[in-house]
């Protein structure tokens, strides 16, 4: 195989046989990955879709085939890269290993000069995600809408407003369930960092900050990404709304960030013996340090 750019590793909560599964029923892959899906190994491996990058059309070709692995060629806008999905046992379900090989600099990707290519990643967080919850019976989170120049997705989080707020503005409570190193001044004009004020000094800005209500975040491009909470009977609405970029270039990669965060944000409060999913997401060109693996 290709060397691979990324590698994301997570347990999900199923035997490895019933994981396959998820990973090659083309009606499973129509709930947590996208849209559309036809399958028929060891010949066929196709999905595609608003929600998969450059996905009016299936774009993909079996490579390798096995009880426990499935490799495919996938091409992205003229770009075509290695894929495989890799099922093991684990303790607590399955280890599910991910590899993508071929992706744009780390460097094009933040600077959103990668287009679809760039969103492979996040693409990737946000559906092995959907995949943990599909498995565990829960609700999914919203996908990326890559047709759409709207980015805003709405949650419902089994914990009160004043909980859910400090996970978002508490730099010790946002990086377990983030999985990133930041750091935060929670207050009216305090920064933000990802990867922490020595990575980026200036950081982003809270143009509002209304604990348990309302914070929204402001960048150096001007970007805002805003949070707003409506609590009842002890659960809470999470909205979060992307807004101020070019809409001819939406940043589909930093929402699908957001997004798959997200995803674990609602298990972080929801799951009594809540543990990271995650066990180990490799990046080629991301400095060492702001990902935070067990």
């Amino acid at each position: 195989m290709t060397e691979p750019d990324m590698v994301l590793r997570a347990v999900v909560p199923a035997p490895p046989k019933v994981t396959y599964e998820a990973l090659t029923d083309p009606a499973a892959l129509r709930v947590w990955l996208t849209e559309h899906a036809e399958v028929d190994l060891p010949g066929r491996y196709e999905f595609w879709g608003p929600s998969t990058p450059d996905g009016a059309e299936p774009h993909q070709r079996v490579l390798h085939v096995d009880e426990r692995t499935v490799r495919f060629g996938w091409t992205v806008e003229g770009v075509e890269a290695t894929v495989q999905f890799e099922v093991a046992e684990d303790e607590a379900g399955t280890l599910v290993t991910l590899s993508h090989s071929d992706l744009p600099s780390f460097e094009d990707i933040i600077n959103d000069r990668a287009g679809a290519r760039g969103a492979v990643q996040t693409f990737w967080a946000l559906a092995i995600a959907n995949l943990a919850d599909y498995l565990a019976g829960r609700e999914l989170t919203p996908k990326i809408d890559f047709t759409s120049d709207e980015l805003r997705a709405s949650v419902v989080i089994d914990a009160a407003p004043e909980a859910v707020f400090d996970s978002l503005v508490q730099p010790e409570h946002f990086r377990e369930w983030f999985r990133t190193h930041v750091d935060i001044e929670p207050r009216l004009g305090g920064r933000f960092a990802m990867g922490g004020f020595d990575v980026d000094p200036g950081g982003a800005k809270f143009v509002e900050f209304e604990p348990g209500r309302k914070a929204a975040l402001r960048f150096a491009d001007n970007e805002t990404t805003t949070w707003e909470l409506d609590g009842s009977d002890g659960r809470t609405r999470l909205t979060i709304v992307h807004s101020g970029f070019d809409p001819e270039n939406p940043p589909y990669s930093a929402w699908g960030g957001w997004l798959s965060g997200v995803a674990e944000l609602r298990r972080y409060h929801e799951l009594p013996d809540w543990r990271s999913i995650w066990r180990g997401i490799e990046v080629a060109g991301v400095p060492e340090g702001i990902l935070l693996n067990d």
